[in-house]
């Protein structure tokens, strides 16, 4: 095993084992994406930190290693997620410090610290001293110990922070808070839904469009043969359906933030916990990448369409037209697109995708490639195009515009592969690589 399966086109660690992104923001000339970082294991063991990166325009990308660190008693179990707002020339951080008391509790209804911590900086780097502004005494007290994910946005001249919650009874839930200068904060409401699982994390609001939508990564969802098919979901409310963010199989609590030319950008961790496949490069000291930042918009129906950003464009140096019926070695990455008007299937060395009767799956045939993956469904009617990114280790399908969306890890023997089309012709772009720098650990 080799660094064949480090990503060109997904940041990843460059050791240990990354989760969430957090803090997505644009400061002092630079897009900002901070991560769950355990440095010292690619299993996730040890301490639970945030990396970070950042970058002028999305595709030359520095690691300046690791920036915030458990290092005080609020925190000392763990820097867990959270967001970040620029104000007054600094970023403002807030995330949830974790702390696990020793004892015989069960960490749900006892034994759990949950504090909401506020940093700021001026570099994107070095962090200010740590400020708690909410403890567990300044939640409902029909709330469990698990109160976590702060994200922090501005509204209508005041500050929002929404939270995810479980309540002692077992139900998910976000809680709101308000503030008007970022350090004092207030309870302003909470919301929840019938029979939507046990704990939502991760939550976001934000308004695309004009219409405004509350994101949740919701634990304890039913699952369905073409719905909620992992064993946690991500998912936004058009109204009051819950709708999945991404079908495939690796894909958990994405996070969004507006760009200086106003787009919303979305980012999730293109992996998910609790998992019965695997990730080969842990072997190698790694683990898990973050997913294309995904450009959003706002359709008719009030579903949002997501789409890789533009700036992936400009890495494409080479096309190679494909008819139906061919085959064609392509080296990756690649970008495939193509236009549909029925069913077909794309094949590619140990995965078949496929569109029949309005259901388009994944499928693993080669369980080495799949690293112990099988198949996902999604029910999409009918599909006018398919757009898929492919690295050296991930597949990220868009289908019909990126109303629908499928990400997986992939584990290709060798760094070329073979596609066959069937009832479609497509367009192949060799891509070439993202600027990766890596400063610090």
């Amino acid at each position: 095993m080799s660094d064949k399966w480090r990503q060109k086109l997904h940041l990843e660690p460059p050791q240990g084992w990354l989760n969430d992104p957090n803090g997505l923001s644009y400061y002092n000339g630079c897009f900002h994406v901070y991560f769950q970082y355990a440095p010292d294991s690619p299993d996730g063991g040890g301490r639970k930190c945030w990396g970070h990166y950042q970058s002028p325009d999305m595709l030359r990308w520095e690691f300046t290693g690791t920036v915030l660190v458990p290092d005080i008693p609020e925190d000392r179990s763990g820097v867990y997620s959270g967001s970040a707002i620029e104000k007054d020339g600094l970023l403002h951080i807030f995330y949830t410090g974790n702390v696990k008391e020793d004892g015989d509790f069960d960490y749900i209804l006892n034994g759990r610290g949950a504090n909401v911590i506020h940093v700021t900086t001026s570099d994107g780097c070095a962090m200010s001293e740590k400020k708690v502004v909410l403890r567990n005494s300044d939640y409902p007290a029909h709330c469990s110990c698990h109160v976590r994910d702060p994200k922090v946005w501005r509204e209508n001249g005041m500050y929002r922070m929404v939270l995810g919650a479980r309540t002692r009874d077992d139900k998910g839930c976000i809680l709101f808070y308000s503030s008007p200068d970022l350090e004092s904060w207030s309870f302003a409401g909470e919301h929840s839904v019938p029979n939507m699982g046990y704990m939502w994390e991760c939550p976001d609001c934000f308004v695309i469009g004009g219409q405004k939508y509350i994101s949740i990564s919701p634990q304890g969802l039913h699952h369905e043969p073409e719905r909620n098919q992992n064993v946690y979901s991500s998912g936004y409310f058009a109204g009051s359906e819950f709708i999945e963010w991404d079908h495939g199989f690796d894909f958990y609590a994405p996070q969004t933030f507006e760009t200086p030319d106003g787009r919303r950008i979305l980012i999730g961790w293109m992996g998910i916990g609790d998992i019965d496949y695997t990730n080969p490069t842990a072997d190698c000291g790694w683990q898990h990448c973050l997913t294309l930042p995904r450009s959003l918009t706002r359709l008719s129906d009030g579903m949002i369409a997501q789409n890789p950003v533009k700036e992936y464009e400009s890495l494409r140096c080479g096309k190679i037209s494909a008819a139906d019926g061919s085959k064609k070695s392509v080296p990756l990455p690649f970008d495939l697109c193509a236009k549909t008007d029925g069913d077909f299937e794309i094949t590619m060395d140990g995965v078949i995708l496929r569109l029949g009767g309005g259901l388009f799956s994944i499928e693993f045939t080669d369980p080495a490639i799949g690293s112990g993956r099988d198949i996902r469904r999604a029910r999409i009617g009918s599909c006018g195009d398919i757009r898929i990114i492919a690295d050296m280790s991930s597949l990220e399908i868009y289908l019909d515009g990126g109303r629908y969306v499928m990400s997986t890890r992939y584990y290709p023997p060798a760094e070329t592969i073979t596609i066959g089309l069937h009832g479609i012709n497509a367009d192949l772009y060799t891509l070439r690589g993202m600027e990766v720098t890596i400063h610090g650990k």
